[in-house]
């Protein structure tokens, strides 16, 4: 049984609570931008060994791994969407867990993908979980992290639950103390919404 964190609960409750409206929003991988489907797609494509993608929400990104021909894996907090996700894309694995309690041997990943599944940990919390992704990727695996590009750990209101902004310095100083070694990064503003901003890193 996973021993869940406040913020764990807070974040599974309100993402539980709009499950439904979520996946209809941002559960279809022809929705997503051109550009990130370029970006996750190229990096998956290099990657040896089995990919979780983290924070899998409706697991579009999970099934876009696995129809690409990667050995992925689909985990996220919240019930709701992992049983909508293993309906809707029935050939992808998908379960419930979080990060820090995946149950994934160490060194035994060749990836993970953490596409905005971190941005509503807390400055505090985030180190431990970035840490959790280095223990379970091996030496020499990649990790890719998509977040909101502003102020290092200043928090906003997201629509489901409180979410923070980091820079594309800080969370490379992030990753590096966790045991990464940064590859490339990209930062970007589209029509009005909160600016973007990516980093590609490799296991050290």
């Amino acid at each position: 049984m996973m021993n869940h964190s406040g913020s764990d609960v807070r974040i599974r409750d309100g993402y539980a609570a709009r499950a439904g409206e979520y996946t209809e929003l941002f559960g279809d991988i022809g929705q997503m931008d051109d550009i990130d489907r370029e970006r996750i797609g190229r990096w998956s494509d290099g990657i040896d060994g089995r990919i979780l993608d983290f924070g899998c929400g409706p697991g579009h990104w999970t099934a876009f791994l696995v129809d690409r021909g990667a050995d992925a894996e689909g985990i996220d907090l919240v019930p709701e969407f992992v049983n909508d996700a293993s309906a809707r894309f029935p050939q992808v694995p998908y379960r419930v867990a979080s990060l820090t309690d995946a149950d994934v041997p160490a060194g035994s990943l060749g990836g993970v993908l953490a596409w905005y599944s971190l941005i509503h940990a807390t400055p505090d919390e985030l180190p431990s979980l970035l840490a959790a992704a280095r223990r379970a990727i091996r030496e020499g695996g990649h990790l890719l992290i998509g977040f909101f590009d502003g102020t290092d750990g200043e928090p906003f209101p997201h629509a489901v639950t409180t979410a923070h902004y980091w820079s594309v310095d800080g969370m490379s100083a992030l990753l590096e103390r966790a045991g990464f070694s940064v590859l490339d990064s990209d930062a970007r503003v589209q029509d009005e919404r909160r600016p973007h901003a990516s980093i590609s890193a490799v296991a050290v």
